[in-house]
This record gives structure tokens, C-alpha cells and sequence, in this order.
């Protein structure tokens, strides 16, 4: 599991306006996180893209294998246990890693 990488993910259970369901989410942790603790830092992926400010849109390609455009939502991150993770789905940029690290500055600073 390494950072960028788009996996499915079972989120249920969840509370209150939490994302739910199995869905696709990115892995945003740094991979020394990711190489030794049970957990990983995620940001989740929706089909109802919205363009929110700081997130970013996807449009399927052969790299990130999604079957429909979505958008990453930096406001909706969580810290999961690599057991809620099912299957790898593909992986984004470098370029739009450090997009996602610019939303989640954005988010955290206002």
C-alpha cells in the first residue's frame, strides 16, 4: 500500500454525515506509515463531483482504472485500518498527490 494508490474500501459502519459504504478512496499517508503501522490516512472518492474548493476531479484513465469521473474529497480524510481496504483499483500522479496536499493545507488553514 503506498501513498496515491485508489482502493476500494469497506466504510461501514459510519455516523452522522460520514461517507459510508464500499467506495474508493486514495491512501495519502507517507509510505513509511504505510510500510510498518496497521493504519493509513485516506481521502474518499465520489461519482457527484461538485468541483468543492481544494478537492480534485479524476477523470477515468487507464492509470487510476475508475469507471466514472470523481472527485477526491480532501474534506471528508480519515484514518482506517488496512483491514477496511479491499482491493487496489490503480493510482494517481505525483503531480496530483501534491494537489491533494495543497487542499488539505487549504482545508486545515481556514
Amino acid at each position: 500500500m503506498k501513498q496515491g494508490a485508489i482502493w476500494y474500501a469497506n466504510l461501514n459502519p459510519s455516523k452522522g454525515n460520514e461517507q459510508r459504504g464500499i467506495r474508493p478512496v486514495v491512501i495519502i499517508s507517507g509510505n513509511a506509515m504505510n510500510d510498518h503501522m496497521g493504519i493509513c490516512i485516506v481521502c474518499l472518492l465520489t461519482s457527484k463531483v461538485k468541483k468543492y474548493a481544494g478537492c480534485l476531479v479524476l477523470e477515468p484513465d487507464s492509470k487510476n482504472n475508475l469507471s466514472q469521473r470523481s472527485e477526491i474529497l480532501t474534506f471528508q480524510i480519515r484514518t482506517i485500518s488496512k483491514s477496511r481496504l479491499i482491493n487496489k483499483i490503480g493510482t494517481i500522479t505525483a503531480e496530483q498527490i501534491a494537489t491533494i496536499k495543497i487542499g488539505l493545507h487549504e482545508i486545515l488553514t481556514y
